[in-house]
């Protein structure tokens, strides 16, 4: 199976929080039969937390054996980029092919990226997010906890 972490997630694994090990009993993401996946945008988000929450060397240490786990994917690629396109317009409900059955939902647009990456490497989104709840069945495929 392949999977994306969403921050969020990252943030549970680094506390090591009940989230983390309801991740670990529904999805066991860490076997050998998996990929995990992690957007760069994520990479980012965390690294600004780490700075606005002051955290201290043996913090960024499991920050940094934890992402050394992930496998980074970027954002420049045409196919994410197309993707990330899509996903905006069904999200405002302007999509030509796809509806969204429901009002425009206005996504921060690191969702977006982290969606777009998540939906090319048809991975499953592991996430605490509802944000990306209306994507699901259309874009993403979601294990939210």
């Amino acid at each position: 199976m392949i999977y994306q972490f969403d921050t969020n997630i990252v943030i549970h694994y680094l506390r090591e929080s009940e989230v983390m090990h309801r991740v670990e009993q529904q999805f066991n993401p860490f076997d050998t039969a998996n990929e995990i996946w992690i957007c760069v945008v994520s990479i980012g988000e965390i690294k600004s937390i780490a700075i606005q929450s002051k955290w201290g060397t043996k913090r960024l240490q499991q920050l940094a054996s934890l992402l050394d786990m992930l496998n980074p994917i970027d954002i420049w690629s045409e196919d994410i980029l197309d993707r990330y396109a899509e996903i905006d317009a069904f999200s405002q409900g302007k999509h030509p092919a796809h509806r969204l059955g429901q009002s425009a939902r206005n996504m921060g647009k690191n969702d977006l990226w982290i969606a777009s990456t998540a939906s090319i490497l048809g991975a499953q989104l592991l996430t605490t997010d509802g944000d990306f709840d209306h994507l699901e069945g259309v874009f993403l495929k979601i294990g939210k906890l």
